[in-house]
């Protein structure tokens, strides 16, 4: 604000849209584009969680892309959850307020649990408050911003040498990819045309039974050609 002050004071024109309320009304650019799912595979996954690393900062990267991943959360959710907020004893993890304000509960398997494990012992150690904190500075165990979390995954990816989108989103459309295979295979056991019919079925299923069957779920699977380059 100092400088739009300034150059009015020197009378040197300034931009339009640094004026208050320029973009009022305006959609924004990207608005109404739809990236393609196009989700990482297993093994870029696994890279990039490799290449985060064992600090404090690596650790909460790593306990974010699982988040992401094995629980299905989007990133406004992950960075939401509080410690409070993960049940080891049941395999929950409580979502306070996700899309529409909706409160809910999901799953995560065992491997997930294992490997947000050093984070969350490492947590301990700061304020208590987010799950994804702030780890310097001032602000310490504030949530993590969105947009931060973002930049970091984006970083990650390129230094793992990943040669696509690899954004939270992204992540959330693998976790997706994999539980739809499921229920594919629950659909031909049953013999459905689609999965409209066969979903008919899971809607009495208890929330519970849901987070102990994703509890079950096994880790997931790196191919036996993985890392032999």
């Amino acid at each position: 604000m100092t400088a739009l002050i300034l150059l009015d004071a020197a009378g040197r024109r300034r931009s339009p849209a640094t004026v208050p309320g320029h973009h009022c009304g305006h959609a924004p650019r990207n608005k109404g584009l739809r990236y393609p799912a196009d989700p990482p595979t297993v093994e870029e996954i696994v890279a990039v969680m490799r290449c985060a690393g064992p600090t404090p900062h690596g650790l909460r990267a790593l306990a974010l892309i699982v988040l992401l991943w094995r629980a299905g959360l989007r990133i406004s959710e992950a960075v939401a959850l509080t410690e409070s907020d993960l049940n080891r004893a049941t395999g929950g993890v409580l979502v306070r307020c996700g899309k529409g304000g909706k409160r809910r509960e999901v799953g995560m398997d065992r491997w997930g649990w294992e490997q947000i494990e050093p984070w969350c012992h490492w947590r301990v150690e700061m304020p208590v408050g987010a799950l994804l904190c702030v780890i310097d500075g001032p602000t310490s165990g504030r949530p993590w911003s969105p947009s931060a979390a973002r930049t970091t995954l984006r970083d990650l990816a390129v230094a793992a040498g990943v040669r696509r989108r690899f954004a939270p989103h992204q992540l959330r459309h693998a976790h997706a990819v994999g539980m739809a295979r499921e229920a594919d295979v629950i659909q031909r056991q049953l013999g459905h045309a689609n999965l409209g019919i066969t979903s008919i079925y899971l809607q009495g299923i208890d929330n519970s039974e849901i987070i102990n069957t994703i509890y079950a779920r096994p880790a997931p699977m790196l191919p036996a050609s993985a890392g032999l380059r």
